[in-house]
């Protein structure tokens, strides 16, 4: 029986550390500001005649 209790509560910690990992990577990325979408390479738009 001792056993089965010891099984159960390592499920138990291990499920309770998964969650608590997953809030905090959550966390961490909300935390971070947004970074500008701007364009590495820009192209000059060529005319339309052929």
């Amino acid at each position: 029986m001792s056993r089965l209790l010891a099984a159960a509560l390592t499920v138990a910690l291990a499920a309770a550390l998964a969650v608590g990992a997953a809030l905090g990577v959550v966390a961490l990325l909300e935390a971070t500001p947004d970074q500008p979408n701007t364009p590495l390479i820009t192209y000059e738009q060529a005319g339309q005649g052929s």
